[in-house]
């Protein structure tokens, strides 16, 4: 065989050699949004009834959903970031922010 033909059969072979990519699903990416909003509301210990709404992809490590709702106790409206772990599937919620300085309207 000629040598000179055998780094081309190699560089042709290579794209075969390498494992299928496969693209995450619509049904996928639905499971992760509702995985996210299920562990912030509970998370949430600090709202009553807290409604999430969640980054539908989030960040390639990382759910991202902004829980907002009645504080516990109290009048108003607070929200709170919420950030989902996708490997270890945990999450950590933050402080209460004010939502006037997210532009929210007070809840009436």
């Amino acid at each position: 065989m000629n040598r000179n033909i055998i780094p081309l059969l190699v560089m042709a072979a290579l794209p075969l050699l390498s494992g299928p990519v496969h693209a995450s699903s619509d049904d996928a990416w639905k499971q992760l949004a509702a995985d996210v909003e299920a562990k912030c509301k509970t998370a949430a210990v600090a709202i009553e009834n807290p409604a999430a709404s969640v980054d539908p992809f989030g960040t390639s490590h990382y759910g991202l959903a902004l829980v907002t709702g009645k504080p516990k106790g109290a009048k108003g409206l607070v929200a709170q970031i919420c950030v989902y772990d996708k490997q270890k599937k945990t999450v950590e919620i933050g402080s209460e922010l004010d939502p006037k300085k997210l532009g929210l309207a007070p809840a009436r």
